[in-house]
This record gives structure tokens, C-alpha cells and sequence, in this order.
């Protein structure tokens, strides 16, 4: 009190900040002068002051670059130098008032001062965010917005004073807040506007750049930015080109670059550790080394779990999720702050005496609570949707270059699969456990608050909500525990229809051939009866959980109302009591069902790390294995002075005491026995084995052609090229060389024609000539060919060796290393190099070791022994002096034509149907594209869903859910009349009657939502069983040119994850769209049949509804498509990576194939992006209208309140508060 004198001074009464007589009880509200002139002035300035230091740091490090002087930057500045000045000459009149001796008191001199500072510390936030780049501020924006709030309390107060008073008797102080009431109105106006866009940003400078940069702080917040792609969405198909490049902090180049930083530092960080404790291990005694060993032990444990991983993505997103976090907090207070105002407004709504305005006041300020939870839910909705991406990103991106260093052993312990599984389930549970993570610490915290404010309301009775919760919890674990034992069993059918399905569909062709069509489709219609049965019971089990889950409500509102009713005949049940306490128990439920996927999301996410971790700490190649030197003092192209080899550090060495040298420009041939270590060796010099003794150097660049033929998905032309610039003349001469011009005569579209997944439409020995004339054509210094010829025919070999590989061959003047079984083109090698057992027996020329009559000759002889009894191989070649004869006769010589090349080629070529040959003539690719629909899905689709469920079970599926959304809607209307009896004497009439029809009525309501929830799910099942059969039929029945355009992974895909869908998706989806539709119908008419006048507003708001969903619809369908096709490029290149790595290293390629990974993710992201941020535009304006629908539930319940019980107004708005929920479900559907 004595604060608040010194400030304010006595003046026309007590000098206190706040007077409840003056301000709350009065038919005309109103504020002490003291509270005016000191706390509602000082509440803008303390937020900013507060946001000043954080915000300006925030400012210093991120410079997008500067704003020009605009008009509006101009007018900001002129504005706030007029408050400036009238701040301050308010000060000085003052000062001169008291001077002629007026009394004036403190208040008077220190708030224009504090609002003036402040003023200024605007204007200078104002120019540092233009030197910044930033375009719109929120922060000034909301400090704009509270000293709007803050001027218009004194300005209404002023004019009140001036109808009271007289204008006169303060006229300076009238005109100055008029005229601070004005200018700040137009700061915050000019606030709400988008300055120019900056100069020399760093930024993209893309034209269509993604616009929520460059909209307004209110544009953001509410999504409105994005409104521009869902009108053109629903105007025409989109294409890839019609969204936004990916934001710079959002792409591949910046997270994975990131990622790998962090990565490498927790690495090496670790790293250093063990090498601290060996060392201190070697520096102890005996007596210390089991301890040493021990932490070791304990150090590499660590280091292959998720710790490090974590920790790195916390390092990079951990700031930013902890703002997220500070987004659901404060959405969470809005939330809890709702039913203390729903409580305030009922007891208005009994209190006839109180002033009108109050009303008015409650129903706002729930439209205000509702609107900031919104928009802070919504906030961290989109910001755990941004980190998901990101880290998306980021494990993609590590994933895919830790394939590019593996190593063999390391190769054997992941498979493609697995490593698909990482970037695709793995990443997808680290994604949602960033949405559901906050569960596992604030859903208990909601249910202790729910807790304390029930036990407000009904005392002790609260705590009988924990004994409903024990009794459905045992029933909710063995419905959980028999459900998952019959979705195992689906789970074992559904694996063995796929297995029966992909294998049918692998031997179509067969099959066909045979019309054995129909008795394998009885094999899979068996199976998947089997499959079919399974999923009804699981169904039917997941039914009645969810009629518990949904029917817990109800439990514990009739248990906490009974034995609040029953144990005391004075405890009265009114409508404050009921329907807060409805609310309340809503919340309840939500956090309730909310913690056990919250804490499910936490386990699988940490079974996810620690598979992320243990792939990220597998060995890799060690880059010193082999070591390229450019220098030109090197004579050898090829060195290995004493090396010893192995696949792995704990394996025995495959290569020992190698010495090799190998001339610049030579050929030499690898031969040996099988397994004697001919592939190692090549392996050893291109540094993919383990080199425990010993170095290889290796002279300028190298080409490399694996035994197993490699090739990508790609054009023929791509795959020669690999990265390289297109010489059409060296082309030419490439593929004449290497025996391809007769195939790229019958291919469809000539070089132009696209090879299949893993080579599918091409042979043996096409598939290696292409991969012959990838190495030809980039013009390597040394080639490493591993049996290139084997798998050609002859005739096509001997071309090939003639043309390409021999002494008059393309690469004539290289260096070659080529292993092979060909012994025939053995005298025309300069050197040859035997091995044996993983050691160099005997190297020389092919005279030399025939004279020695060693290990080489003994080889030599058994495979000419070999070859006279099996069909003719190889001719003999050029000068055969020196070869080994048999008795039966010398080797013959036989020339090589065009023609014979021509046919061998063509006996290679996998033919096609000509329907397939033509359709893909002109575009050059062979498969076909999968057809996408665009805009909305067509009725026709749905009627075709809902005809194969059958039409009796429709009707009855709308009954049942029409039936018991109208008991939901008795129960709560006989709750409205229970609350509105009398009482007598302290105690309400008829509670055992009232509480037992409010419990048939729940129990009656549950048997219809178990029946409702039943058939829609079994329906289902129907649907699924027809729409399988017409599909299996479909497809069986289908010529064989359909299969040979068509992939087999389509076909699986329709057969596995679209009849997924089909069995539980759709029907999960239907089930909540129909629930949803007869719930929101429910609170509609609650709401007419309390406020009749109400219908005005929810008519139009219902229009804007449908309009909302048309518009979002359209586009997100056409988004969720585009995304699904986006993704499969990704799991196709790092499946092609996978197995081409060792060439991707030996043509040291991992760069260009690093950038079309990102490529790919950025395409991928660049569509997801959209896709979330439609889904919060969704769910932000949806609420907004539920808001609003709330606003004129309680507006015209004040309106009519003499007529209205406040046991209707609590049905209503209970109900009303409800409307949010539905929205917020159906944008997810």
C-alpha cells in the first residue's frame, strides 16, 4: 500500500493498483487511474525489455543480408519518433505543471519516460531487423499489439472521462492518448505488412523460392502463405515443378555435411578414448590390466550403441526442439485454462444479477484460449514435422556414404534389405518419436492437473477416476495380448501369400504356358482365407478395446457423479460441477490414451538407434590399403611389395608374400585354380581387402570390371557414359569394340533404351559387355577386368579380346590385369601371373612358365584335357607356337566374321513380345510408369468400396452409428436436467433415478458403439476379401505382354502394402470419418436446441468447412501421391549402390553419386514439405472455425441467458468445446 501511494499518490481515492469494486462488480467496467498510468503501460515494455537481449543475439547471427529504406520501413521510423517526442513532451509538461506548482504525482513523470525509452529501444530493433534482412517481425509485432491493447484501455478510459467530466478539465492529457492511441495503431498495422525482400542474401534468389520467408509473421503463424498451392492445386494437376526448390537449412548439402561433422568428432572423440585406456593399459602392471581390459570392453559397448548417435542429433536439432517443446507448454496452460473459464461462465449464467458484460467477456476469452492453443499446438506440430525431415535427412544421408566405405566383412553383415529398413521404418519411428516424446513427461503432468482441479469441483470422489482406470486396465492388456497373437497369425499368412504371390509372379510365363492360372489362384485364395479369418477376430477384439477406450468417459463420469451424489445427501450436482467436470475428464482421457504410444513410440525409437548405431560403427575399408600416385618417377603402374591380405581383421589371410610389379602399358593375365585367390588380388589393389603387411601403389586413375556384372537403371547410353561427357565418336568405337552394335540394333530404342532393374531385360553376357564398355570408355590409365569373358559366347570373346583387350585392341597402349579361365589367349599376354593357394606360385611370359614345366604347365594341361571333352570353346588366336598338344591332334584355327558375331550376340539377347518392342519404341524405356490419378479420388471408387461391402451392411452401418450418436446426445441432455433440479433443503429430488437412466444410457450407448464399430471393420473385411479377388483375377488373366511392361515390384506393391490398406487402413479410416460426421452432426444440434439463433453462424461456418476440406483434399492427395513416388528412387539407388560399390570406389565416382543422393532426398523433401504444412493449414483453420463456433455457442447463451437453465448452457458449451477435437482428427484422415 505504501508502494503504491509513493507512486501514485492519493487522488480522488484510495491510491491502490486495482479496485474490484471499480473494475469486475459494475454494470460498466473500467481500471483505477493508477493501474492505467503504471501496470497496463508497463506490461508492453517489460515483454520487450525481457525479449531484447535474445532476440537481438538472435538478430547478430542470422544475417540474411539488408533491407533497402522502403516506404513502410519510413513510415515505422516517422511513427515512432512522433510517439517519441509525445512520449517525452508529455514528460516536460509535466515537469512544468509542477513547476507552477499543480501536484503531480510520480506515476505521472515515470510511465510517459518508460513508454518513450521503450520507444526508442523499438526503433532501434526496428533498424537492426532491416540491416538484418528480416522482412516481418513477430516480436515488435506482438509488443505493437500489447501497446494497442494498453492504449485502448486508456483511451476508453479517457472517453469516459470526457462524458463524465467534461473534455476541458485535462485536455492535454485527452489529446495526447488519442493521438498515442492513433500512431500506435498505425505502428501496429505497418507491422503487420512484408517489407521488400533483402540485398546480397545468402539465401536461394530462386524465383520460386518457397514463400513463407518472405510472408508476414500473421501469415506464418496461421499458414495462410501456402494458400496460394492449394487454390492451384485444386485448379489443375500438380507437377514437381509446381512446388518449392527445398529451403537451404532444410537440404541435403547443408544437414548431411552437418551430420557427417558431428559424426566425425564423436568418432574420433571415442576413438581417442580407447586409445587412451590401451595405452595406460600398456603403462600398468598385471594386477591392473583386467581393469584396463574391462573399461576397454565397456568403451567399445558404448560406442556401438545409440549414445553417440544421440547425441549428435541432439548437438544439431536439440535447440530446436526444445523451442517446440516450450510450444506445447504454453499450449498446454491455454488448454488447462479453458475449463476455469467455462467454469466462471456457468456461474454467470446462474448468477441472473451479474452485468452482461462479464458474459461477454468469458465467451472471448475462451475464443482467445482456444485460438493460442491453436496456434501454438499447430506450432509444434509443423516444427516436429520440419526436425522429422531433417533428421530424415541427416540418417539418409550418413546411411548412404557409410555404404561407400564398407567393408567385405562388414557387407556381410548388412544385406540391402536391411539397409533399406534403416532409411525407411528405422527413420520413420525416429520421427515419430519426436512428435510423441513430450508424452512420456507431460501426459502424467495433464493427469495430475486433472486430478487437482476435479478434486476442486467434487473433492475425494475425483480419486475414483484411478480405480476405473485399474479396473480397465487388466481388461485393455489381455484384449491387447489376444489381439497381437491374431495379427501374428495374419502376419504368417500374409508373408506366405506374398512368398506364393512373388513366386507366381516370377514364373508367370510358365504357369501361362501350362494354364495352371486357375489352380494357383485356388493355392493363394487358401491362404489368404486363412489370413482373412484372423484379421475378422483381430477386428472384432480391436472393436471392443476401442469401445473401452471411448466408454471410459462415461465410466468415470458415472462412478465420480455417484458416489459424489450417493455418499452425501447435500452434494449437489449443478451444472458447474457436471460439465467442467466433463471437460476436464475429456482432457483426462486424452493424456490417458496418449502416454501408452507416447511411451511404445520411446521403445521402438531406442530399438531403432541402437540398429542405426551398430550399422554406422561397422568396419570400414581403410583408405590406406592402396595409395594412388600421380608422379611420374613411377615406372610400374602397379606395385605390391610383400603384401599380405585378408577380407577382414578377423578372418586368415586370403593373399600372402605378394610381390608384384606390374609395367606401364602391359597386359597381364591372372590364372589359377578356383579360389585360389584370382578376384583378392584385384581386390587388394584397388584397396578393398584388409592389408595387414605390405603396401600397393597404384599409378593414376583406374577402371574396373567385376566378375558379377553391374549395372544401373538406366539407359544403355547412361551406363557406358557412367558420369562421363557423351564423345559420339569414341562412343561408336566403344561399343563396336566390345560386340554391342548388333544389340543396340534390336534394342527398342538404340542406346537410348532403358535397362531394368539389376539388368532384368538384358543377359549374361550383354550385361558384362555393357559394364566391358563403361571401363573402355572412360580412358583409364590401368583396367582390371575379372573374367570379363566368361560369361560371353566364344566367337563374341575372341572379338572382344581381338578388338579391345589384345595387342592390337583399344586399350593397347594401358595397363592390364585380366583374370580368366580363357587359357587360349594365354600367348598373346606379355606376363602371366599363376596363383595358388593365395600365393604367387610362378610369373613370366607364357613361354617362360611352359618351359619351366612347373605348376602353371600342370594347370595348363588339365584344362586342355577338359576342354577336348566339352563343346568347342575358344579358337586358338594369332601365333600358337609353344602350345600343348594332345594325341589327338594340333588346335585349329578358325576366323572370326561379322556375321558369326552377329549371331553369337543375338543367341544373348532376351527377346520381347512385339507389343512390348513397339510400345516402347519411341520413348526408349521398357517398363512401364505407374498411373497416378489427380485431385480427389472419384466417386466411382468409392462406390465400388462400398458395393463390394455390400449394401444391406451400409444401411446398417449408418443406423447403428445414427443410434447411438443419439443416445450420446439423450445421456447428455438428461445430465443437462439432472443439473437443473431444485433443491430443497440442501439436497437434489430423484438422484438414484436421475443417476441410473444416465447410466443405461451410457451402457446401452456403448453396446451401439461396439455394434456400429463392429460392422464397419468387418464390412471391411468383406470389402477386402471381393476387391482381393477381382484383383488376383484381374492380374491372372492378364496377356503376357502386360507382365513383361509391367515391374514385378508394382505388381507386389497392389498385392501387399495397397491390399494393406485395403484390410485395416480403409476401414480404420472409414470408421473415424463416420464417427466424426455423426459427432459433429451430435454438436450441431446441441447447440441449435439450446441457442435456437445460433444456426445463423453455424451455417456459414459449415460452408467455410466444406470449403477448407475441398480445397485441402484436392492438393493433398495429388502430394501424398507425389511423395510416394519420390521415395522409391531413393531405396533403388542405395539398393544399386549397394552392390556396385567396388566399381562406384575404383572409377572414384562416390562424389557424383553422393550428389544424386542428395538429389533424391531433396526431391523427396521437396514434396513432404508441402504435404505437412497442408496438413497444419488444415488443422489451423479448422479449430479456428470450432473456435468460432464456441464464440457464438456462449455469445448467444448470454444473450438469451434469462431464458437459458445453466444446466442447457453447460450442454452446449461443453459440447461446443468438444468441436475442435473433431477437426483436429479428420485433417489426419
Amino acid at each position: 500500500m505504501g508502494a503504491s501511494t509513493a507512486l501514485c499518490g492519493p487522488r480522488d481515492g484510495p491510491a491502490v493498483p486495482r479496485d474490484w469494486n471499480q473494475t469486475w462488480h459494475t454494470n460498466i467496467p473500467g481500471l483505477t487511474w493508477c493501474f492505467e498510468s503504471s501496470i497496463t503501460a508497463w506490461i508492453p515494455c517489460a515483454y520487450l525489455w525481457i525479449c531484447f537481449p535474445f532476440y537481438y543475439w538472435y538478430l547478430r547471427h542470422r544475417n540474411k543480408g539488408y533491407i533497402r529504406m522502403s516506404h513502410i520501413f519510413k513510415a515505422k521510423m516517422v511513427l515512432g519518433f512522433i510517439l517519441v517526442i509525445l512520449c517525452f513532451s508529455n514528460v516536460f509538461f509535466m515537469v512544468w505543471e509542477k513547476s507552477q506548482g499543480i501536484p503531480r504525482t510520480p506515476a505521472f513523470f515515470i510511465s510517459p519516460a518508460v513508454v518513450g525509452i521503450t520507444t526508442v529501444l523499438a526503433l532501434f530493433l526496428t533498424q537492426a531487423e532491416r540491416m538484418m534482412g528480416i522482412q516481418s517481425s513477430g516480436v515488435l509485432l506482438i509488443y505493437w499489439l500489447l501497446s494497442f491493447v494498453a492504449a485502448l484501455v486508456m483511451f476508453s478510459s479517457k472517453i469516459q472521462h470526457a462524458l463524465e467530466r467534461g473534455f476541458l478539465e485535462d485536455h492535454f492529457h485527452h489529446v495526447t492518448t488519442y493521438l498515442y492511441a492513433g500512431l500506435v495503431l498505425g505502428e501496429l498495422v505497418l507491422f503487420c505488412l512484408v517489407d521488400h525482400p533483402p540485398f546480397f542474401s545468402k539465401a536461394d534468389n530462386n524465383p520460386n523460392q518457397c514463400p513463407e520467408a518472405s510472408s508476414s509473421f500473421l501469415s506464418k503463424i496461421t499458414y495462410w502463405w501456402f494458400s496460394g498451392l492449394l487454390w492451384k492445386g485444386s485448379q489443375q494437376a500438380l507437377g514437381v515443378d509446381d512446388l518449392w526448390p527445398v529451403r537451404k537449412q532444410d537440404s541435403s548439402e547443408e544437414i548431411v555435411a552437418w551430420a557427417e561433422r558431428e559424426w566425425k568428432k564423436c568418432h574420433s572423440r571415442t576413438q581417442q578414448k580407447m586409445e587412451s585406456v590401451t595405452f595406460k593399459k600398456g603403462q600398468k602392471t598385471e594386477t591392473s590390466i583386467a581393469e584396463a581390459e574391462e573399461r576397454e570392453a565397456l568403451l567399445q559397448s558404448k560406442h556401438s550403441q545409440r549414445g553417440p548417435l544421440l547425441r549428435i542429433f541432439w548437438s544439431m536439432f536439440g535447440t530446436y526442439f526444445l523451442l517446440s517443446t516450450v510450444c506445447l507448454v504454453i499450449c498446454d496452460i491455454f488448454l488447462f485454462s479453458t475449463p476455469k473459464v467455462l467454469s466462471l461462465f456457468l456461474k454467470f449464467i446462474e448468477d441472473q444479477a451479474a452485468p452482461s458484460w462479464l458474459g461477454y467477456f468469458y465467451a472471448f476469452s475462451m475464443f482467445l484460449l482456444g485460438c493460442l492453443q491453436t496456434l501454438f499446438e499447430q506450432r509444434y506440430m509443423y516444427m516436429c514435422l520440419v526436425l522429422g525431415l531433417r533428421l530424415r535427412t541427416a540418417v539418409t544421408g550418413l546411411v548412404y556414404r557409410k555404404i561407400l566405405v564398407m567393408s567385405n566383412a562388414s557387407r556381410k553383415a548388412a544385406t540391402t534389405g536391411e539397409i533399406v529398413n534403416l532409411v525407411s521404418v528405422d527413420v520413420q519411428k525416429l520421427m515419430d518419436l519426436i512428435i510423441y516424446f513430450n508424452g512420456t513427461w507431460l501426459a502424467p503432468i495433464r493427469i495430475i492437473i486433472c486430478f487437482v482441479f476435479l478434486w476442486q469441483l467434487l473433492g475425494p470422489s475425483a480419486l475414483t477416476a484411478i480405480a476405473v482406470f485399474l479396473f480397465l486396465l487388466p481388461l485393455n492388456f489381455v484384449i491387447t495380448k489376444k489381439r497381437s497373437q491374431f495379427q501374428e497369425t495374419q502376419m504368417k499368412h500374409k508373408d506366405e501369400r506374398a512368398k506364393l504371390t512373388n513366386e507366381i509372379l516370377s514364373n508367370i510365363k510358365v504357369i501361362k504356358l501350362y494354364g495352371w492360372e486357375k489352380t494357383f489362384m485356388e493355392k493363394v485364395l487358401g491362404v489368404r482365407k486363412q489370413e482373412l479369418q484372423a484379421l475378422k477376430r483381430s477386428q472384432i477384439l480391436f472393436s471392443a478395446s476401442l469401445v473401452s477406450f471411448h466408454s471410459s468417459t462415461f465410466l468415470i463420469t458415472f462412478v465420480m457423479f455417484a458416489v459424489y451424489t450417493l455418499v452425501d445427501n447435500t452434494h449437489v450436482l449443478d451444472a458447474e460441477k457436471a460439465f467442467v467436470s466433463l471437460t476436464l475428464i475429456n482432457i483426462l482421457n486424452t493424456a490417458h490414451s496418449f502416454l501408452p504410444f507416447s511411451i511404445n513410440a520411446a521403445v521402438q525409437a531406442k530399438v531403432s538407434l541402437n540398429r542405426l548405431a551398430a550399422f554406422l560403427n561397422l568396419e570400414e575399408l581403410n583408405p590406406e590399403s592402396s595409395s594412388r600416385n600421380t608422379s611420374g618417377c613411377v615406372q610400374a603402374s602397379i606395385t605390391i611389395r610383400n603384401g599380405t591380405f585378408c577380407w577382414s581383421k578377423e578372418t586368415s589371410p586370403c593373399l600372402r608374400s605378394i610381390d608384384l610389379s606390374v609395367p606401364q602399358g602391359s597386359l597381364l593375365a591372372v590364372v589359377g585354380q578356383v579360389g585360389a585367390g584370382k578376384s583378392s588380388l584385384l581386390a587388394a589393389v584397388l584397396g578393398e581387402l584388409e592389408a595387414t603387411d605390405g603396401c600397393v601403389t597404384m599409378k593414376d586413375t583406374a577402371a574396373y570390371v567385376p566378375q558379377q556384372a553391374w549395372v544401373l537403371n538406366a539407359s544403355v547410353e547412361d551406363n557406358i557414359l557412367f558420369g562421363k561427357e557423351m564423345d559420339e565418336t569414341w562412343f561408336n568405337r566403344v561399343t563396336e569394340a566390345c560386340a554391342l552394335h548388333p544389340d543396340l540394333e534390336t534394342f527398342p530404342a538404340g542406346q537410348k533404351s532403358e535397362i531394368g532393374e539389376k539388368g532384368i531385360n538384358l543377359s549374361g553376357g550383354q550385361k558384362q559387355r555393357v559394364n566391358l564398355a563403361r571401363a573402355v570408355y572412360r580412358k583409364a590409365s590401368i583396367y582390371l577386368l575379372d573374367d570379363p569373358l566368361s560369361a560371353v559366347d566364344a566367337h563374341v570373346g575372341q572379338h572382344i579380346f581381338e578388338h579391345v583387350l589384345g595387342p592390337s585392341g583399344l586399350l593397347k597402349d594401358k595397363t592390364r590385369v585380366l583374370v580368366t579361365h580363357t587359357i587360349n589367349i594365354l600367348p598373346q599376354v606379355d606376363n602371366i601371373v599363376f596363383l595358388m593357394d593365395g600365393m604367387i606360385s610362378e610369373t613370366g611370359s607364357y613361354q617362360e612358365l611352359l618351359q619351366r614345366n612347373g605348376a602353371f604347365a600342370d594347370f595348363l594341361r588339365s584344362h586342355v584335357t577338359a576342354e577336348e571333352k566339352a563343346p568347342a570353346g575358344f579358337a586358338a588366336m594369332g601365333d600358337t607356337k609353344g602350345t600343348i598338344t594332345t594325341g589327338s591332334g594340333p588346335s585349329q584355327e578358325k576366323p572370326l566374321s561379322g556375321d558369326s558375331v552377329k549371331s553369337a550376340v543375338g543367341r544373348e539377347t532376351i527377346p520381347v513380345s512385339p507389343d512390348c518392342t513397339s510400345a516402347a519404341a519411341t520413348s526408349g524405356g521398357l517398363s512401364k510408369a505407374e498411373r497416378t490419378q489427380h485431385g480427389r479420388v472419384g466417386a466411382g471408387v468409392y462406390g465400388a468400396y462400398l458395393q463390394a461391402a455390400g449394401r444391406a451392411l451400409c444401411v446398417s452401418v449408418v443406423l447403428s452409428c445414427a443410434c447411438q450418436q443419439a443416445l450420446a446426445f439423450s445421456r447428455g441432455y438428461w445430465l443437462s436436467l439432472w443439473t437443473d433440479d431444485p433443491v430443497h433443503n440442501g439436497t437434489q429430488q430423484h438422484t438414484e433415478l436421475r443417476l441410473g437412466v444416465f447410466g443405461a444410457l451410457g451402457v446401452v450407448q456403448a453396446l451401439g458403439r461396439f455394434a456400429c464399430t463392429t460392422a464397419v471393420l468387418l464390412g471391411g473385411v468383406l470389402a477386402s476379401h471381393q476387391l482381393f479377388l477381382q484383383l488376383l483375377s484381374s492380374v491372372m488373366r492378364s496377356p503376357m505382354f502386360f507382365f513383361e511392361q509391367t515391374p514385378i515390384g508394382h505388381l507386389l506393391n497392389r498385392f501387399s502394402r495397397d491390399m494393406d490398406a485395403v484390410d485395416s487402413v480403409i476401414p480404420d479410416k472409414l470408421k473415424s470419418m463416420l464417427g466424426f460426421l455423426f459427432n459433429l452432426l451430435e454438436i450441431y444440434l446441441v447447440i441449435v436446441v439450446a441457442t435456437p439463433w445460433a444456426a445463423m453462424a453455424i451455417v456459414p461456418l459449415t460452408v467455410l468447412y466444406a470449403a477448407f476440406q475441398h480445397f485441402y483434399v484436392s492438393t493433398s492427395c495429388q502430394l501424398r501421391r507425389m511423395e510416394a513416388a519420390s521415395r522409391s528412387p531413393i531405396y533403388s539407388h542405395i539398393s544399386e549402390t549397394f552392390q556396385g560399390s567396388s566399381v562406384i570406389r575404383a572409377h572414384k565416382d562416390q562424389q557424383r553419386f553422393i550428389s544424386k543422393s542428395n538429389f533424391l532426398l531433396d526431391e523427396n523433401q521437396r514434396i513432404c514439405f508441402p504435404g505437412a504444412v497442408a496438413d497444419r493449414w488444415l488443422a489451423t483453420n479448422l479449430e479456428f472455425l470450432g473456435n468460432g463456433i464456441v464464440l457464438f455457442a456462449a455469445l448467444f447463451a448470454v444473450v438469451a441467458r434469462t431464458q437459458l437453465s445453466p444446466g442447457t448452457a453447460g450442454f452446449s458449451l461443453s459440447y461446443a468445446l468438444q468441436m475442435p477435437f473433431p477437426t483436429k482428427s479428420c485433417c489426419h484422415c
